[in-house]
């Protein structure tokens, strides 16, 4: 597909020349002879050229006032300018618009194709780089924390608010695999720092020593092996956003300097005599106790308190299992495509199944196993035989909410459990209350042994002799 051109010039010999030697070239080009003209095919025709080489001098106004509108618009695409002048104060102009090149009259062709290239090359990169955004920010939003339990609405609700204020630092907690990535980046995507970089980095997958330089850069010579000067995750972040997972992972004497960066908006490289300005919004994640962390000493409390401006607390998928109807399918359309298969039916064994399992392993998990059962599907439907989710014995053990309290056994009424969870944690409590004997517990639960034992076995639940 040919890239178009836009060229502006008032000449007609040269411009006749100019569009019958790029045509030849396979551009596809444009030719305005005034800026009136060129004014009306960029802003009522919304022309979208890659490149624009434009003459300043037009005979009813300045290529440099029409450059200047165009950024003021948001418009795209590199501009080459061209003036038979060459005047110093016109050049200045041009580069702080953003223009890619200033050239004189009359200039040699193989030049001004070097030149076209170079603009055509820059500006392909640009556009990626914008839809990429783009697409990022279409990908990213508040909806993409899928699901309609309560929960998953209260966390939906506080990420449109954080994505609405200039806030400076966040701190995402709850256990591994419940979306806190995701999180950060909906936050990021969505807020006032969208257009900027997101710089991500695992605490926990890097060594102290390799830390330190990846998060604040070093200078040449700095250590053995710092050949180089490098620039830290923190400066590459400028202007938009760091997100340090795991943060209950990094050393205390790190988290100091970490603090100090927050602060002062400024750093010092590893090895460097200066202070380099950044602007930072730090996001923070962990699956760890922070508080329980700084009461033994692990976290410093005024890091804590510094990036608490915000906390996002995400719930385990066991608080929120009314969301796995909105999630399985959202995860089976995506590795379809991936894998080109076609699964479209989820049979009623399967959601039994993925419904009366606790998830220790959360989203993450789910997912996980979403992606193995579409993976190996030989049709339509969902395979049973590949959940390999084991036993239900999770569902009984795992509720986690359930307890027993003074001879009374609490079951949450908020969703989190099954009804099969509950009939399986009370069988298994009535067994220990009655020291596994399978007879003496079906006759106090009014049932006959049989249906003791088939729950037993159902439920897998461990029988001492």
């Amino acid at each position: 597909m040919p890239e178009s051109l836009l060229i502006i010039e008032d000449e007609q010999l040269l411009g006749s020349e100019l569009v019958r030697h790029f045509r030849r070239a396979s551009w596809e080009v444009t030719w305005a002879k005034t800026f009136r003209e060129a004014r009306r095919l960029l802003f009522e025709r919304v022309l979208d050229p890659l490149v624009v080489l434009s003459d300043i001098n037009l005979p009813d106004g300045n290529g440099l006032d029409l450059l200047d509108e165009v950024r003021r618009r948001g418009g795209r695409g590199e501009w080459v300018l061209l003036t038979g002048y060459g005047e110093v104060p016109d050049s200045v102009r041009a580069m702080r618009l953003g223009a890619f090149d200033f050239l004189t009259k009359p200039c040699e062709q193989d030049q001004l194709d070097l030149v076209i290239n170079g603009a055509a090359r820059s500006a392909r990169a640009q556009r990626r780089l914008q839809d990429e955004s783009e697409n990022r920010a279409r990908r990213y939003t508040p909806e993409s924390f899928a699901g309609h339990s309560v929960a998953t609405g209260t966390v939906r609700a506080l990420l449109v608010k954080l994505m609405q204020v200039p806030f400076s630092a966040l701190i995402i907690t709850g256990e591994t695999g419940t979306g806190k990535g995701l999180a950060a980046r909906i936050v990021h995507h969505g807020g006032p720092r969208g257009e900027g970089p997101l710089v991500e980095v695992n605490c926990a997958a890097l060594p102290r020593e390799l830390l330190e330089s990846e998060l604040f850069g070093h200078e040449a010579g700095a250590f053995t092996g710092a050949r180089g000067r490098r620039r830290g995750l923190v400066e590459q972040a400028h202007g938009g956003t760091i997100f340090l997972d795991e943060i209950g992972e990094m050393p205390v004497d790190l988290q100091a300097k970490l603090l100090k960066v927050i602060e002062d908006r400024s750093l010092r490289r590893i090895g460097g005599d200066r202070e380099i300005q950044v602007d930072v919004q730090v996001l923070a994640a962990t699956n760890q106790d922070i508080d329980e962390q700084v009461r033994n000493g692990g976290f410093r409390a005024d890091l804590y308190h510094r990036l608490s401006v915000f906390t996002l607390e995400l719930p385990p998928l066991r608080e929120r299992m009314a969301d796995i109807r909105d999630l399985v399918p959202l995860f089976v359309a995506e590795y379809n495509a991936i894998a080109g298969k076609k699964v479209s039916e989820i049979p009623a064994a399967v959601w039994d199944r993925l419904e009366n399992y606790t998830w220790p392993g959360n989203v993450r998990e789910l997912r996980n196993v979403v992606e193995r059962c579409v993976l190996f599907a030989t049709d339509h439907r969902l395979p049973v035989e590949w959940l390999q989710l084991g036993s239900a014995a999770p569902v009984v053990a795992g509720a986690g909410k359930a307890a027993v309290e003074d001879g009374r056994l609490c079951l949450p009424l908020d969703g989190s459990m099954g009804l099969d969870d509950m009939v399986g944690r009370i069988i298994e409590a009535m067994l220990r209350r009655h020291a596994n004997n399978v007879a003496e517990t079906s006759r106090v639960l009014k049932t006959t042994r049989e249906k003791v034992r088939y729950r037993i076995e159902k439920y897998n639940i461990k029988v001492s002799e």
